[in-house]
């Protein structure tokens, strides 16, 4: 397989060497008290290896090598206790490992036959934790459950850029060293880098990076079984489903049960952004507090009442994964079967309905310590997001269940505007509001969360094909569930007519269903469609960060930059900075059309919207 263009390994260790002394001298004269952005260390890469004479190729081993030098005192400055060291499964003798799997990676034996008996040994007499792993979603967890304060990782460049990107973003002190030569089986690394690495010591420093690491994990914090039923004491008696140690429903009160798979589902796993955001934009526009040195100290004083709000919008957000789920018929989420497929789909809806009750019986219990017109305000605009999510899913299902199949761009994305941008702003908007008057921040904020919510939905568009998804357990759900993406219209847009009555022919085809993931991805290559939504996705971007320009209270501002890069993972690396000419040129001014009337689109379906206080 062919390394994409800019994840180019520099060939010797001599080269390499050049490029971290250059990069070291870099980081040297940049600021520290705020993290670097993704475009920003792209920015900075690119110069350098310019300034070097080489090829950008060597673009993402650079970026690689910079974050690691912005965070070396960092990490230093913490304990190896509360360090977290990651390695790569691929270093093993895959020929002769005993070691199996868990869901936290792989469980070495010790038994001597690679390298990573002796780099596990040595980080672990310092103090370290270990995991051989590489999936970021258990790494996220293990963070954000306060468990660690530094991560030392070595992985392919690939695997660092899907597992460290966020956690670099989140404000923990991050350093990595890259594998040599990529592969599942038979890599190499530099060694002697990784044990330097784990080797550095610790020493207190004054160097202290903003972040927002305390915010996000109080926003986890939400969701642990012990914090929900604390901030929503459960109604009924009787063990939750986690006490039952899973013997299921069987046994309890029936009229217990929907609670108790409801608070199980609650607390079973998502990545809370929307609790987070209305959290920190709260925190923005009172000082800013979390996200300094002290910032733990200050987010724990943080009242119950805007804990409750921000733990309402991640209710009603699961309430609609639920109800999704049963009307996409799906059958994993969280990693898990979900609720349909578990209890029945007459249970999940159930379900869901129960949880749409009590997000609003969440936020209408805060009356009193908010203002009842503040919780007025509030409910409002969750009840227009709530409205505006059943009419975009509504849009879906009509054009799924119809075989409408000639959907336009704009069509898809209109139905991304309704679907998923509405909760973004509710949850911005609710941060803001709890802070104080909504006006001066509205527009601006209402539009940045518009293209926030479009984007983050194409990402997922092609997460769908591209990236392994341990919580799906299936690539290409979309085209066998034939529904209506941004991908299958820009297909129908950019296909001859072959290529068009092909792709139409899958929708319902009596064919197996790896046969019908294979055409429509070739079908998809062949009309360049990643790449022209990847195109669209960092248009959107681009849109977001001048919203979030307007906004006049830098660490508000702050706020929604780093919203768009930690969110709206552009896939920078793969879009080359070549200018396109010919028909590339012109697919691209088309595609700055769609983002510039979808912009008009987004616009124009919104609704009355929260009003300012008139206190």
């Amino acid at each position: 397989m062919k390394t994409p263009p800019l994840k180019v390994v520099p060939p010797s260790r001599t080269l390499r060497e050049r490029i971290r002394e250059r990069g070291v001298g870099l980081v040297g004269t940049l600021d520290k008290t705020r993290p670097l952005v993704r475009h920003e260390m792209e920015t900075h890469a690119r110069r350098l290896l310019t300034g070097m004479g080489l090829t950008e190729d060597y673009a993402g081993w650079t970026m690689v090598a910079l974050a690691s030098a912005f965070w070396r005192e960092q990490v230093a400055a913490v304990p190896h206790q509360r360090r977290l060291l990651l390695l790569p499964h691929c270093l093993r003798n895959a020929s002769g490992c005993p070691a199996t799997y868990n869901e936290l990676g792989l469980l070495c034996e010790n038994c001597g036959s690679c390298g990573l008996t002796g780099l596990r040994h040595e980080a672990e007499r310092l103090g370290y934790r270990v995991m051989i792993a590489e999936g970021s979603p258990v790494v996220m967890k293990i963070v954000l459950g306060g468990h660690v304060d530094a991560i030392l990782g070595v992985a392919c460049l690939d695997s660092l850029e899907r597992m460290l990107d966020k956690v670099l973003l989140s404000g923990i002190p991050c350093m990595a060293v890259p594998l040599v030569r990529d592969g599942c089986c038979d890599t190499s690394c530099d060694e002697g880098w990784i044990r330097r690495m784990i080797g550095t010591p610790y020493r207190p420093t004054a160097i202290h990076t903003q972040t927002y690491l305390h915010l996000m994990r109080c926003a986890a914090k939400l969701f642990e079984p012990a914090e929900l039923e604390r901030l929503i004491p459960r109604s009924r008696s009787g063990p939750s489903l986690a006490e039952r140690n899973g013997e299921g429903i069987d046994g309890l009160d029936p009229v217990a049960c929907t609670e108790a798979i409801a608070y199980d589902f609650l607390a079973s796993g998502g990545k809370h952004s929307r609790p987070f955001l209305t959290l920190a934009a709260y925190d923005a526009l009172t000082g800013g507090q979390g996200t300094l040195p002290d910032g733990a100290a200050h987010v724990a004083e943080i009242p119950d009442a805007m804990r409750r709000i921000s733990l309402a919008i991640e209710v009603f957000h699961k309430a609609s994964l639920i109800h999704d789920d049963v009307e996409d018929n799906d059958a994993f989420r969280y990693g898990r079967p979900t609720l349909h497929q578990k209890y029945g789909q007459a249970t999940a809806i159930n379900v869901g309905d129960f949880l749409i009750g009590l997000g609003y019986r969440l936020v209408a219990q805060q009356r009193d310590s908010l203002g009842a017109e503040a919780a007025a305000d509030i409910l409002a605009q969750f009840a227009q997001a709530h409205t505006r999510l059943c009419e975009g899913q509504g849009a879906e299902l009509v054009w799924r269940d119809t075989r409408q199949n000639g959907l336009k761009p704009l069509d898809a994305l209109r139905i991304y505007a309704l679907k998923t941008a509405p909760a973004f702003e509710a949850a911005l908007l609710a941060g803001i509001r709890l802070a104080g008057p909504v006006q001066p921040y509205r527009d601006a904020a209402a539009r940045f969360a518009r293209h926030l919510g479009v984007a983050y939905q194409m990402i997922n568009d092609l997460d769908d094909w591209h990236v392994e998804q341990p919580e799906k357990r299936a690539a290409g759900t979309d085209i066998l569930g034939g529904r209506p993406t941004v991908l299958w219209a820009l297909a129908l847009e950019q296909l001859d007519s072959d290529g068009r009555r092909e792709l139409r022919s899958l929708l319902g085809a009596s064919i197996p269903h790896e046969e019908r993931i294979g055409r429509a991805d070739a079908l998809y290559n062949v009309a360049g469609i990643y790449r022209q939504v990847e195109v669209l996705v960092s248009k959107h971007h681009k849109r977001a960060c001048e919203a979030a320009e307007q906004i006049k209270v830098e660490p508000l501002r702050r706020l929604l930059h780093f919203i768009a890069d930690a969110i709206l993972d552009r896939r920078s690396l793969a879009i080359s900075e070549e200018e396109p000419s010919g028909p590339e040129k012109q697919k691209e001014s088309t595609l700055v059309t769609h983002a510039d009337a979808a912009t008009n689109l987004i616009r124009e379906e919104v609704g009355p919207r929260i009003a300012a206080p008139s206190i």
